[in-house]
């Protein structure tokens, strides 16, 4: 299978800078043989920053960039010459972009919004000259300070798409239909399971010129959660959805059972998805009578709107949206999404899922790490030993 050009999921090694050392030196020129120390101070070292950026919708343009190191800062010089200030790094992300530390599952920051800027690593300060120390009863200070060291971790930056209604289905359920025939988006559509192999969005138009985000994103299977079928790749992109829309054809045998096995999937995922609002939508209606579909009414759920739909014929699309859009604007509905909006997004990795999660994205493997004592071409990287002078 041709590889996709949506990549939500990427490991990079990041590394700052170094700070820069501290000169030691004492003044000798002529006619001034007790000029006195003068060493300057070091450069800080360059920070890396993640920084949001709506104009990227995939973490594609880093999927290949497996290393990223900021400039050290420059040792300071004779004549209290400061030394240069290494150059600090930014990473443009598309907003819902969550980073964890690969090492320990830990999460570390979040960047939810264009212009948002996160401080990732922080580049060590530069060391203080000699000129610095300089006192009344300490007139020639022979010593300066060392650079701080550089800071150095392994991330995984993983995208969780940003959308106000997020599909909930098993395969051939009629999701990637539904988002065609209500938006201009054009999923792959076809007659066999897992068609959908990467999640789409589609902006849904509504009256008075108003609109919302939909994501479409691959079938679930029961165990899903366990890491059957697509498994756990795709069930983070509806962590962040304002709205889940739940779609269950209506030639199934049994409705409401198979909307229960899709609730059960999402609570063993994340328990605390099931905090959001729900809507519950009967597709291919089109093969249904008006009869048949007055006896289902009566077996669904009682907890939940019901919409039945066609997306082939256009039966019942206006209603869907009118629900969608009443829910979507429910008090109820914005004040969970402000409550539980850290909540989502602070939750470490399963540590005992996470070795799966890297082998199912191509990231099993080992990142070779270089030595900055065997590169020549990277930042003009040179020895440095933290000793005094």
């Amino acid at each position: 299978m041709p590889e996709s050009n949506f990549v939500d999921y990427v490991k990079i090694v990041c590394r700052s800078g170094k700070g820069g050392k501290g000169s030691m030196h004492l003044r000798h020129v002529k006619y001034n043989p007790n000029g006195g120390p003068d060493g300057g101070d070091g450069g800080k070292g360059g920070s890396i920053f993640l920084r949001g950026n709506h104009n990227y919708w995939t973490l594609l343009h880093l999927k290949y960039e497996r290393h990223i190191f900021a400039e050290h800062g420059g040792n300071g010089g004779r004549d209290k010459c400061h030394g240069t200030d290494g150059k600090d790094i930014y990473i443009d992300v598309p907003c819902g972009t969550v980073v964890y530390n690969a090492e320990t599952g830990k999460y570390v920051c979040d960047v939810t919004y264009d212009g948002q800027e996160v401080l990732l690593l922080k580049g060590g300060r530069g060391g203080l000259g000699n000129y610095q120390f300089r006192s009344a009863t300490n007139q020639a200070p022979r010593y300066a300070q060392p650079g701080e060291p550089m800071q150095e971790m392994t991330v995984i930056l993983e995208l969780k798409l940003l959308a106000d209604v997020g599909l909930v289905g098993f395969p051939n359920a009629g999701k990637s239909t539904l988002v065609s025939a209500l938006s201009n988006a054009k999923p792959k559509i076809a007659n066999y399971p897992f068609t959908t192999m990467e999640p789409s969005l589609g902006i849904v138009g509504y009256r008075d010129q108003r609109s919302f985000v939909m994501a479409d994103i691959p079938g679930i299977i029961e165990g899903a959660s366990e890491g059957k079928g697509l498994g756990l790749r795709f069930l983070r992109h509806i962590e962040r959805n304002s709205l889940l829309l739940f779609m269950v054809p209506g030639d199934t045998d049994d409705i409401k059972r198979e909307y229960e096995i899709l609730l059960n999937e999402l609570r063993q995922f994340n328990p605390e998805m099931l905090d959001k609002h729900r809507v519950l939508a009967v597709t291919k209606c089109d093969l249904l009578d008006e009869e048949l579909i007055d006896m289902l009414r009566d077996t669904l759920p009682d907890d939940v709107p019901v919409v039945f739909i066609s997306a082939v014929t256009g039966y019942g699309l206006e209603e869907l949206k009118d629900v969608l859009w009443q829910e979507l604007n429910a008090e109820s509905n914005k004040l969970q999404s402000v409550m539980s909006e850290d909540s989502l997004v602070h939750r470490d990795k399963d540590m005992t899922r996470f070795a799966q999660e890297l082998e199912d994205e191509g990231e099993d493997e080992d990142i070779e790490y270089i030595d900055e004592d065997e590169v020549e071409d990277i930042d003009d990287l040179e020895d440095f030993e933290y000793e005094d002078v």
